[in-house]
């Protein structure tokens, strides 16, 4: 009967085959950091909900996927024109005091990209939009916004306030007024703050599904 046998009394051949083993095991870690780190950075990312300023659309505790992409193309020459953002899209965004703190707010209204065309209900004074805080109603260039996603008790409120948004700014509040610290008190939100728009609740996976 043929036998095979270890050429190297060592067992080198052994050591050398457990450590091309290790080596393409390394290989596919790193790959697998270099994909994560990737789609972290531009495609899309989970978060945590801290507070009751989204309640009752997303409540504190809660996870979520932020979806990066289509604002990071939006930056690419090919895809200029395309608008990643619209009105009642729930968006992460960063603070403007350099505390890397971020907020989690719904898009009211935005600015009008430079060079976009207008319509007869823009405001004056070029590609602002008008966006007005009264009482608890929220008026873009003077249409009132139908905003069926806030309970009873959040549909009153004392505020009272006008912005005039430009091209890439944002007008964001909490579905929660009552306790949302948003546009009302820091004003609107430039395009540049904006991380991603909110995709998908992950937890509790009793509450799964997309925002």
């Amino acid at each position: 009967m043929a036998t095979v046998q270890n050429s190297d009394p060592n067992g080198q051949p052994q050591h050398q085959e457990v450590r091309r083993e290790i080596i393409e095991l390394l290989k596919m870690i790193a790959l697998f950091l270099v994909l994560f780190l990737l789609l972290k950075t531009f495609v899309i990312e989970g978060y945590e909900v801290q507070g009751p300023s989204m309640f009752p659309t997303l409540e504190d505790g809660e996870r979520i996927l932020v979806l990066k992409l289509p604002l990071k193309l939006s930056h690419v020459p090919l895809f200029r024109r395309y608008e990643p953002i619209q009105s009642g899209d729930i968006v992460v965004f960063e603070s403007r005091d350099g505390a890397r703190k971020r907020y989690i707010k719904r898009v009211i209204a935005k600015g009008l990209k430079r060079g976009a065309n207008t319509v007869s209900a823009n405001a004056p004074g070029g590609d602002g939009v008008l966006v007005q805080f009264e009482l608890g109603d929220i008026y873009v260039n003077h249409r009132r916004v139908d905003e069926e996603y806030l309970v009873p008790e959040e549909r009153d409120s004392p505020d009272v306030d006008e912005e005039m948004l430009q091209p890439g700014e944002y007008y964001v509040l909490g579905d929660h007024r009552s306790l949302s610290k948003d546009s009302r008190s820091f004003g609107p939100v430039d395009e540049t703050q904006i991380i991603g728009t909110a995709l998908l609740r992950f937890w509790p996976l009793s509450k799964f599904g997309p925002i």
